[in-house]
């Protein structure tokens, strides 16, 4: 075992001992539990007079003065960080990520919707899975649809698969014809660009030498943002109930505060939103997750990829208490095969 943040070996071996209780009982952890069921080497007193100074250190709890300690969000740092030993995915759990992503349509909606299905499933927590990073999407094509003579209304769809369309009406009759040679030509100008870059510059001479008029230039700028702003909190989550069966969310009123907040999906997106700069899996514990509501909680992020850029993030969010080290195999396990699945996507 590695030593942690300064501990000497005793205190880390102890220090995980804790965590891994904790973890697996619920309950606080005491002197008489750590000698009984480990073989620490050396008597109750020593494991007291360690305790007390984990505890002195910020290491460990004692939520009642009678009661063993539990680990602070420090603690868990400690643990998740220097402590912790990686932990395999099993292979049981690889074979029923493989086969049930393997089960999904070749759309990326319906590839993330079961990814974050299953992940929630085994994890027994709250899974979330943030769409490919806006960065990485490409315009494909707009389709302007004429619908009256003064009316029509124009789609735009990107190579993630975002649509976004806007409705636009015109103060003098319009051409069918002209809204199609619009459309060829938007296309044969911009597919495959990046959509980030796309401005109204690129957009408003094709619509003049066509001659229709500025709201439909309007309406195709509209398409365009709106198919960025789609992307860049869509989430998808499941599994939310399975918080409600650990032991830290039996208070009706926390887990209805804290349900409310995870239904949003900024919130959600929100939690993980400074990792999409990163490509490593990551963890935030308790107050890192910089909600009150949600101290009691921790998160397990691990990027997947889309193609050779585009990024997205795969989450469980679950109390302090989770296993650590079993979720972020699972997570890593899950974002792989998810990588591997969405080489294969169908863009319409």
């Amino acid at each position: 075992m590695k030593g942690g943040d300064g501990l000497d070996k005793r205190k880390a071996y102890i220090l995980a001992t804790v965590v891994y209780e904790y973890i697996a009982t619920a309950e606080p952890v005491g002197s008489n539990t750590l000698t009984q069921k480990y073989n620490l080497g050396v008597s109750s007193a020593t494991v007291r007079n360690e305790l007390a100074e984990l505890e002195a250190g910020g290491y460990l709890v004692q939520p009642h003065t009678s009661a063993g300690r539990v680990p602070s969000d420090s603690g868990y740092r400690t643990y998740v960080d220097d402590l912790m030993s990686p932990e395999p995915l099993a292979a049981e759990d690889r074979r029923r990520i493989r086969d049930e992503l393997r089960e999904a349509s070749r759309e990326l909606d319906e590839i993330i919707e079961q990814a974050t299905r299953m992940l929630g499933r085994l994890s027994n927590n709250l899974a979330f899975v943030t769409k490919p990073q806006l960065d990485a999407q490409l315009f494909k094509h707009v389709q302007l649809i004429w619908l009256s003579p003064r009316t029509g209304v124009a789609i735009v769809v990107t190579s993630l698969g975002v649509g976004a369309q806007s409705l636009f009406e015109v103060a003098r009759d319009m051409d069918a014809d002209a809204l199609t040679r619009l459309s060829n030509a938007l296309n044969a100008r911009l597919s495959n660009r990046p959509l980030r870059e796309l401005a109204d510059a690129d957009v408003a001479p094709l619509v003049e030498e066509i001659g229709l008029s500025d709201d439909v230039r309007r309406a195709v700028m509209t398409a365009l943002r709106s198919a960025r702003q789609n992307e860049s909190s869509a989430v998808a989550s499941s599994g939310a109930q399975h918080l409600l069966d650990q032991p830290e969310f039996h208070d009706l009123r926390k887990m209805r505060s804290i349900l409310r907040i995870v239904e949003e999906q900024k919130t959600l997106y929100d939690l993980v939103a400074d990792e999409m700069a990163t490509d490593a899996p990551s963890v935030k514990i308790g107050g890192e997750l910089g909600n009150d509501e949600l101290a009691d909680l921790s998160i397990v992020t691990v990027p997947y990829r889309f193609g050779d850029s585009a990024l997205g993030m795969l989450s469980i969010l679950g109390p302090r208490r989770m296993p650590y080290a079993r979720l972020l195999a699972l997570a890593s396990g899950t974002a792989e095969t998810l990588s591997e699945r969405l080489s294969d996507v169908e863009i319409k």
